[in-house]
């Protein structure tokens, strides 16, 4: 059996036997042990708040129209994704070309599609056939959508607009790659179509929103969009705002008298002087 003696030479505990200082074997632990726990900590801290962002709901901005009517508005983040659908896809159209598109700053857009109240307070009047202050406006054209939005504009001092396709789209997804924003199958419990049996527009908001918190962006109606119709680049792009001129305005979302036009992918058009009972449209804005 070894013995180990240990003496006390001004504030320093050395083993005689082996002559270590055991003061430096102390520090060099505690400091060993400190930086472990830093690092722990740091590690539990990005942890919790990444956890507390998660959670959070997005940025929302609100416009006062007066008369307790409000048009509220989600920011989107900027982000990749693929525009159009795999040739795997079901119901899958030729001209849902897939590529890559790039939205480079984040952007706000409608939480609900435009409803009847907040057309009449700007505009004076309603155009829908079915009428209903929460149900989405109807029967307005791309055109005289132009117009309610210039009015709009000049009530808010603000610059919304029309979204472009790419930025409903990639809204629309919200960060998935399936045929719908919830997957691969449409029930007339996710959205109003023909399958719900409504046969009409219904009040905006009375289905799940989708990861960005935006309202029927499937079903209901048809949503206007800024851009002229044309066919995909084969390539990549970055903030894509459509061809330059064309005969036809893009429309996004299926509607209550559509089966399979609900995808997130699929595109209509129309003329832009042209109007239905299922066409209306959803708020953008840059900032």
């Amino acid at each position: 059996m070894r013995l180990f003696f240990f003496t006390y030479r001004g504030n320093c505990f050395t083993n005689l036997a082996l002559g270590v200082n055991l003061n430096q074997i102390f520090n060099v632990y505690t400091k060993e042990r400190a930086m472990k726990k830093t690092i722990i900590l740091s590690l539990l801290f990005t942890l919790l708040l990444g956890f507390f962002l998660e959670g959070q709901p997005p940025q929302v901005k609100v416009f006062e129209l007066g008369k307790g009517i409000k048009i509220e508005m989600v920011q989107v983040p900027a982000g990749k994704f693929l525009m159009g659908s795999l040739e795997t896809e079901k119901n899958r159209f030729p001209n849902e070309t897939s590529h890559q598109v790039s939205i480079t700053k984040p952007y706000f857009l409608a939480k609900y599609e435009t409803t009847q109240e907040q057309w009449e307070v700007v505009m004076g009047n309603n155009p829908s056939s079915e009428k209903g202050q929460k149900l989405p406006v109807t029967d307005v054209s791309w055109e005289e959508v132009q117009e309610f939005i210039e009015k709009l504009n000049q009530k808010i001092k603000g610059t919304v607009r029309l979204p472009t396709e790419a930025e409903w789209e990639f809204a629309c997804r919200a960060g998935t790659k399936t045929s719908y924003s919830w997957g691969d199958e449409l029930k007339p419990t996710d959205a109003n179509y023909v399958n719900s049996k409504n046969g009409s527009p219904i009040a905006v908001g009375n289905f799940k929103p989708n990861a960005f918190g935006l309202y029927d962006m499937h079903g209901n109606v048809w949503e206007w969009c800024n851009d002229w119709y044309g066919e995909y680049p084969l390539g990549p792009v970055i903030d894509p705002n459509g061809p330059d001129d064309g005969e036809f305005r893009v429309l996004r979302g299926g509607s209550f008298d559509a089966v399979t036009r609900l995808r997130s992918a699929f595109r209509n058009f129309n003329v832009q002087s042209d109007k239905t009972n299922a066409t209306g449209f959803r708020l953008a804005s840059s900032n």
